[in-house]
């Protein structure tokens, strides 16, 4: 199969290139290197070494006996998206390719805007480039579980069968963003749905829980091919950010009270559940919906897991919570379904403290890049528009 991945040189695109080339299907891309910036920006770094797309395709054909063919540009300029699509004629199409971190889109107006023009008119340039050019192609479009928000019920995949005075329906459930992030990935979720049912696109809407881990098997003992770990206020994902924060020696800091709910899944795992829906198509005009994690956890508990498995490294952790510069429920009920991957044949590869002890054994051998940039593991964005560090608090997790 020909996959196009928007967003290649990303933590997941990356990753999904490698999977998909060991498996025999062709894979293109696009990047415009942002998220290298947007960390940049935010005084950060990889914590594993990227090296510049010049040097990864290489070591890709190297590595996988085929070339990632790949294009430099904007999914914000329609002719640059038209023109990949008809060069490269994709069966299926992979969209990793949006500004995707909640604090970042909180800072102030001006990342807001650039969040909402960025992720809403790339993904509407895609949609009508595909109308275009590959009516038959599947948009695997990568949404987030932080679209559902936390209601005081559970969570169906995507869609919920509701009677209201007397009729009946099967409608979309609410979605209750929480950031102008979250609140793109909802507009979009929205735009896919009509652009399938108008002109009768084929699409999986992914909604995704929080992915950690710091590679797959298919990335191998090759430097060149390693995946970027972004451990950031706004970049690192918690658990990400609890493995970084346990090789320097820095409190792990589960913000507030740390008894928010989310689910959770590897990297390797990801990759699993990404390649099922790309493999299984959904019929013509149909937008399906895909919860993608492996398990729910509360944030402590994940905190806690982590100091165990990195006191079997001899890594001496404690866990302190932090003010939480979020507005979020800190209790709350989350009862997701996940069962249509499961359907698929997804099978869950390692338990979660397998997957942190390799985690940890490959940033000790970055400790130095992370400890370079220790001050951005300080949140300072705060949902009410001001920048403050936070500080500790008195209780512990």
């Amino acid at each position: 199969m020909r996959v196009f991945i928007a967003g290649v040189d990303g933590y997941l695109g990356w990753s999904l290139a490698m999977y998909l080339a060991r498996r025999g299907h062709e894979v293109g891309g696009c990047d415009l290197y942002l998220r290298r910036d947007w960390v940049a920006e935010m005084g950060s770094q990889s914590a594993t070494p990227i090296k510049r797309m010049t040097d990864r395709l290489e070591a890709f054909k190297d590595n996988f006996g085929r070339n990632l063919e790949f294009k430099k540009g904007d999914l914000c300029d329609y002719n640059f998206v038209l023109n990949s699509f008809k060069a490269f004629q994709p069966e299926a199409i992979v969209h990793l390719g949006e500004m995707p971190s909640a604090p970042y889109s909180m800072m102030d107006v001006d990342h807001c805007r650039f969040t909402m023009v960025n992720n809403l008119m790339g993904t509407l340039n895609i949609l009508y480039a595909m109308k275009e050019t590959c009516r038959d192609a599947q948009l695997v479009k990568l949404g987030t579980m932080g679209e559902y928000g936390t209601p005081n019920l559970d969570i169906p995949e995507g869609y919920f069968t509701i009677e209201y005075r007397g009729r009946t329906d099967t409608l979309p459930f609410p979605r209750q963003a929480n950031s102008w992030y979250h609140q793109t990935k909802v507009h979009d979720s929205n735009n896919v749905m009509m652009a399938c049912r108008l002109w009768g696109l084929r699409s999986t809407d992914i909604m995704q829980g929080v992915v950690f881990g710091t590679r797959i098997d298919e990335m191998g003992d090759d430097e060149r091919l390693v995946t970027r770990f972004d451990f950031d206020q706004c970049f690192g994902t918690a658990i990400n950010r609890y493995c970084a924060e346990a090789v320097i020696g820095h409190p792990l800091s589960p913000y507030g009270l740390g008894h928010q709910l989310r689910g959770f899944l590897p990297l390797r795992d990801s990759m699993q559940c990404m390649t099922l829906a790309i493999e299984h198509p959904p019929k013509e005009g149909e937008c399906r919906v895909f919860n993608q994690f492996e398990e729910v956890y509360d944030l402590s508990e994940l905190a806690q897991k982590v100091k165990k498995v990195a006191g079997t490294l001899g890594l001496n952790v404690e866990v302190k919570n932090v003010e939480n510069p979020r507005k979020e429920q800190e209790k709350h009920y989350y009862n997701p379904d996940h069962k249509h991957l499961l359907d698929l044949g997804y099978k869950p590869s390692h338990d979660i403290e397998t997957e942190m002890k390799v985690m940890l054994t490959d940033l000790l051998r970055y400790k130095d890049r992370i400890e370079a940039r220790r001050e951005a593991l300080v949140p300072d964005i705060r949902w009410d528009g001001t920048r403050r560090r936070v500080a500790f608090l008195d209780q512990k997790a």
